[in-house]
């Protein structure tokens, strides 16, 4: 990245352009000194917690070879999590932690490049920064050095906790992470060239990341050793292709590269030919008239774009698991530790119960990334100056924050919904449990986006932990019950309160207590907003 950048400096007037970097650069890591170590140990910690937990449910060379062969004649979890190409623990780490390891990779560099470009110029910070002495293209290029540190030790840390299953597969692994992470970053920079808005960056950049995804499942469902045409079409398909612990190929590592710096030439080249707070694809102007006439209106229009993607998103999701259901029972219908953990995480002896519990979890638990993204639209709209003009008429704090709360809290309702309504269509079960068992975890949810409510309410400054708040969370329901961590751990987040649904039995307790909890937070939050100074 730094070649594309001085390359483009000395054909544009030298280092003129890149005046401010340095400056630019730390205070990036400085506003990102959170966000940035958060996301690095949430998805550090998933590769990591790997080998101990696959040790345990494949301790031998036999059970191993097994599930390889079981892998092979599964084409619905390779569509999940990739093919297995090897039988040692780092392989079997690889597989299980790779792939999401990398799409985790991918959302935090997309974020990191949006937040320090499009979010800047769009709040309009930028443009008071670039009456100073800073270079055309020093933002881009700080934003991208930001995602480029941030990738760079996550492949270190990845690396060396995994040197002792072997140092070359550990190094093919945090490599090919990291370098799925610079992919998105880098097309992350394209896009906020071309949007005028940062949420529809965001928006597009994490819809390619999704593509990817889904061509990556594709191919991988037609062949088991990652070698069909689609896998090699996406990012995620290079990262299995690197073969960590399966006889690396190191090669692939340079379509990484090749892709990084053409994308990164792409952004600079746009980013000198256009002016600050401009983009190649304007937002089109419109009256705020008929149904953008409220504060509620314009609320829903700011977010259905937002509502859509993971109403979409949630849907297919639980669609894919639900389909996947008797495959997955019957890989660790064999294997005991694998179904004491199934057990543990859906609170079932049934295993298939237990499996729709555990996968129902995981949704609630990426819920929670959807309605603090949703509540703290409030921050943005405040940060960016936008909601000064709509308070400044006959809107009332409590009213126009309503319109975001509704969105955000009954969102995460009807995601929840849909995704039961998935499971239903792809397990062909009946949809009234699956569809309770989904709507149950909606108290946890409710319980962190009030969190995040009262974040913003009472210290606006602080709102950015709500993240941390839902990353932890993720990673104890994640995690937690691969590692035994004791039950005292798992009741830290909301989530190891709910009922295991479905099941037999309805505890209507901890459903009602974090109910009234969020209600709680919620009601703290907008009163801490309604007494304090705006942008404070």
């Amino acid at each position: 990245m730094t070649a594309v950048a001085s390359a483009f400096a000395v054909r544009d007037g030298g280092s003129r352009q890149l005046a401010g970097t340095g400056t630019l650069l730390r205070f990036t890591l400085r506003r990102d000194r959170v966000m940035i170590p958060l996301w690095i140990a949430v998805d550090a910690l998933m590769v990591l917690s790997m080998p101990n937990t696959l040790e345990g449910l494949y301790g031998t060379a036999a059970e191993r070879t097994g599930l390889v062969a079981q892998m092979s004649a599964n084409s619905s979890l390779r569509a999940m999590v990739g093919p297995l190409l090897g039988d040692s623990i780092g392989a079997l780490t690889a597989w299980r932690a790779g792939l999401y390891a990398g799409l985790l990779a991918g959302v935090m560099s997309l974020l990191v490049v949006v937040r320090h470009t499009r979010d800047e110029e769009e709040s309009g910070r930028q443009e008071l920064i670039s009456s100073a002495m800073v270079g055309r293209r020093a933002p881009l290029t700080a934003a991208l050095l930001a995602a480029a540190a941030a990738n760079a030790l996550l492949a270190l840390v990845i690396t060396v906790g995994l040197a002792g299953q072997g140092v070359a597969g550990a190094l093919a692994l945090g490599l090919g992470i990291g370098g799925v992470g610079m992919v998105f970053a880098t097309m992350a920079a394209i896009v906020a060239q071309l949007t005028e808005s940062a949420r529809l960056a965001r928006g597009l950049t994490g819809a390619v990341l999704g593509a990817a995804f889904v061509l990556r499942a594709a191919g991988d469902a037609g062949t088991n050793d990652g070698s069909s045409v689609p896998t090699w079409l996406s990012p995620l398909g290079w990262l299995e292709n690197t073969r960590p612990y399966a006889g690396e190929r190191w090669w692939v590592l340079l379509l990484f590269a090749a892709a990084a710096l053409l994308q990164g030439a792409v952004a600079y080249a746009l980013a000198g030919r256009r002016d600050l707070g401009m983009s190649f694809l304007p937002t089109r102007p419109g009256p705020a008239t008929g149904r953008l006439g409220s504060a509620a209106a314009l609320a829903w229009r700011l977010q259905r774009g937002g509502v859509l993607g993971w109403s979409v998103g949630f849907f297919v999701a639980g669609a894919v698991y639900g389909g996947m259901v008797d495959g997955a029972t019957d890989l660790v219908a064999d294997n005991d530790k694998a179904r004491e953990i199934f057990t543990r995480m859906g609170g079932q002896s049934g295993l298939t119960d237990a499996f729709l519990a555990a996968t129902v979890g995981m949704m609630g638990l990426v819920a929670a990334l959807y309605i603090v993204s949703s509540v703290l639209r409030l921050h943005g709209e405040e940060s960016s100056g936008r909601a000064e003009p709509v308070l400044a008429n006959a809107v009332g704090r409590l009213r126009w924050a309503a319109g975001h709360l509704v969105i955000a809290f009954g969102g995460s309702a009807l995601i929840m919904v849909l995704a039961g309504l998935g499971f239903a269509a792809g397990h062909g079960r009946e949809t009234g449990p699956i569809l309770g068992a989904c709507l149950a975890q909606l108290p946890a949810v409710w319980v962190i986006g009030g969190l995040a409510v009262l974040l913003y309410g009472v210290l606006p400054r602080g709102a950015v932990v709500a993240w941390g708040v839902a990353g932890a969370a993720l990673l104890i329901g994640w995690v937690g019950p691969a590692l035994d961590v004791p039950q005292m751990v798992l009741d830290l987040s909301p989530y190891g309160h709910l009922p295991k649904l479905p099941g037999p039995h309805m505890a209507w307790t901890p459903v009602l207590t974090l109910t009234g909890i969020a209600a709680v937070l919620v009601a703290g939050g907008l009163l801490g907003l309604r007494r304090r100074d705006m942008t404070a």
